[in-house]
């Protein structure tokens, strides 16, 4: 009886492996790329060649296959694209690209069909996309989140001031700080407090972790924010495993299913506190009278959209329809699981480069000066952050160099032609942005650190060959606010403080994902400037 077992069971994998590469080999369009394995696709070649570095997996497959290539991620054929010329369909408006293809696992994740990062319905993803552009690209928003910033980097500073700048013997050594976790609290805190108008105690926490003087806040109420922190970075450093693994491995392998079950369990802490918050606000709006102004928060415009408290209200059809709460919650959660690690990541890389190229901190901090006049207290404005032209050609210059995104995906669902290729639906895409963004035939000295270039009059990139958002239909909607933090921070940091890495000569730590990199440490030195 066993060996029959065996018998059936060896059978049913020969010829599973052998209608793999059946179709392997008889794939239209058949390009380069490394060989995959069944079942789990170039996964070995990522964990074991490159010790699950996607992003060094991806830059030796495009020096070794060229602009178009092939890779499977798992069970899924995976065109990668290495040229601006092969984005012109995906950023057109015309196309329906989405970023990822219908699945059992965002299913799992209670996220298919919701929200606008992976949502693949697409007249769900347009009204989603609307009413999320409304509340984040509005005046006011950009107001808040100025106003929110100043208030932030005081709180930040504080903190600073207790462990670094009095001499308090903390855990770390005096004057030294680990940058990208100080910046992680800092831009949870911010992004929640701008989509939610709640109040988040990260910082407070992770200062509760150094000092021998603890914050004088609830513990209950400190101890809820560090795990929502943490739940939001176990389910950013494990949803790929979602997308890549198929869903037998990752419900019977003890591994791949430990993962999995962290990050679902994860995923509904964050739900549960989502739905709270939505309910606390839904009270709050109800009980306000309707000559008192609400909060321009995001969470607020999404309550009240086509409602009558909407000042934009337009009508009773399908696009003017109220949002749902669990509609409200996977909004909430995209513009907090894609606003927080990457906006702070970038924070310490500007940071790295900045100390790093002397004459480019020399023009910023003459441009901080010019505005600011030595006065290290007063506010940052609206007018202030349009004025701060150096300090954004620096952001995207880092973005240009050292994208924080190193790759997303795109996914057709109708036959297109991309790459000189005709495409079944069906077809899953990588842009290769670190390819991209420093190739030569699109960047005078790519490899070169260089802001200026951004300051060149009438200068615009080529067509598609900047992505720090992405393009066409599916630009990052929170990108005015990503450049809000990233100039502010950076011209409140540097008008006040002198900051100088631990050690010059080593490379900064990283950790990288599926399409995204994370810094893991930065140690740096500050101290008031002169």
């Amino acid at each position: 009886m066993i060996n029959d077992f065996i018998f059936l069971l060896s059978t049913m994998l020969v010829t599973f492996v052998a209608h793999y590469y059946y179709t392997y080999f008889t794939r239209v369009n058949p390009l380069p790329g490394p060989f995959p394995f069944p079942f789990i696709g170039n996964l070995p070649q990522i964990y074991w060649w490159f010790n699950g570095n996607g992003s060094m997996f991806y830059d030796y497959c495009y020096e070794k296959y060229g602009d178009v290539h092939e890779i499977y991620n798992g069970m899924e054929r995976t065109i990668v694209l290495c040229r601006s010329e092969c984005l012109e369909d995906f950023m057109s408006k015309n196309t329906h690209e989405m970023r990822f293809h219908n699945s059992k696992g965002l299913e799992e994740l209670g996220i298919a069909g919701k929200g606008i990062t992976f949502n693949n319905n697409f007249k769900s993803w347009i009204f989603n996309r609307h009413v999320f552009n409304q509340a984040i690209l509005s005046p006011e928003f950009t107001n808040e989140a100025i106003v929110w910033t100043n208030k932030l980097f005081n709180e930040l500073e504080n903190y600073w001031n207790k462990l670094f700048l009095k001499g308090e013997i903390i855990k770390e050594n005096k004057n030294r700080l680990n940058l990208p976790e100080w910046f992680n609290h800092y831009t949870n805190d911010m992004i929640i407090r701008m989509l939610t108008g709640e109040k988040s105690y990260s910082m407070v926490a992770y200062f509760d972790t150094l000092s021998n003087e603890k914050s004088l806040y609830p513990p209950t109420i400190v101890e809820d924010s560090v795990r929502l922190f943490q739940s939001l970075r176990k389910v950013l450093m494990g949803y790929s495993i979602f997308f890549l693994i198929p869903p037998f491995l990752r419900n019977f392998v003890p591994f791949l299913k430990n993962i999995a079950d962290d990050v679902l369990q994860s995923m509904g802490f964050i739900n549960q506190r989502l739905d709270a918050i939505i309910k606390k606000r839904r009270r709050g709006i109800e009980n306000t009278p309707l000559d008192k102004p609400l909060p321009h928060d995001m969470l607020t415009t999404l309550i009240i959209k086509n409602t009558f408290r909407d000042v934009n209200y337009i009508g009773n059809d399908e696009a003017s329809r109220f949002m749902t709460d669990s509609e409200i919650r996977v909004n909430l959660f995209d513009g907090i699981f894609n606003g927080t690690c990457k906006t702070s990541n970038m924070l310490s890389l500007i940071v790295y480069y900045i100390v790093h190229n002397p004459d480019v901190k020399r023009k910023m901090l003459e441009e901080i000066d010019s505005i600011f006049q030595g006065n290290k207290k007063r506010q940052i404005t609206k007018d202030d952050y349009y004025s701060l032209s150096y300090c954004e050609a620096i952001v995207k210059e880092v973005a240009r160099v050292f994208p924080i995104m190193h790759s997303f995906t795109r996914y057709i669902d109708k036959p297109n032609e991309i790459a000189g290729y005709q495409w079944p639906a069906d077809t899953l895409f990588i842009i290769n942005v670190k390819a991209i963004h420093n190739n030569d035939d699109y960047w005078e000295e790519p490899n070169k650190f260089n802001p200026d270039r951004w300051m060149v009059e009438n200068f615009e990139p080529k067509k598609n060959s900047f992505i720090m958002f992405g393009g066409g239909l599916r630009l990052c909607p929170g990108r005015k606010l990503v450049m809000i933090e990233l100039v502010c921070l950076m011209a409140l940091l540097f008008r006040k403080y002198e900051i100088n890495l631990v050690d010059m000569s080593t490379p900064i730590k990283t950790k990288t994902s599926y399409d995204s990199i994370k810094i893991s440490e930065l140690l740096v030195e500050i101290k008031p400037r002169n």
